[in-house]
């Protein structure tokens, strides 16, 4: 147990876990629980996040982001709609009813 964690019984965190919250966050100090002694956990304040800045690599330019595909398709074209499973010539298959 770290020297800078204060205690706290199980009943008492119970009845003041808000506070004792509000606390941890504030003062940065951790506080462990005990029941009948032993500690069995530990309320820890958050680290800040990681600073995401620099972390995404840009692989293409915003031009060629937004650029019009080269690619020729025909909406109707039978080959390039995916079907449902168990579709037929009539359409999708009904809906199991429950």
């Amino acid at each position: 147990m770290v020297m800078n964690e204060r205690t706290m019984p199980a009943g008492r965190f119970k009845a003041e876990c808000l506070a004792v919250l509000d606390e941890v966050e504030a003062t940065g100090q951790a506080v462990v629980v005990t029941k009948r002694g032993r500690p069995v956990a530990r309320v820890l304040p958050l680290e800040p996040p990681p600073d995401l800045r620099g972390s995404v690599a840009f692989l293409v330019d915003d031009d060629e982001l937004v650029a019009p595909l080269e690619v020729n398709w025909d909406v109707g074209d039978e080959a390039a709609v995916p079907r449902r499973r168990g579709a037929g010539e009539d359409g999708p298959a009904p809906a199991a009813s429950r």
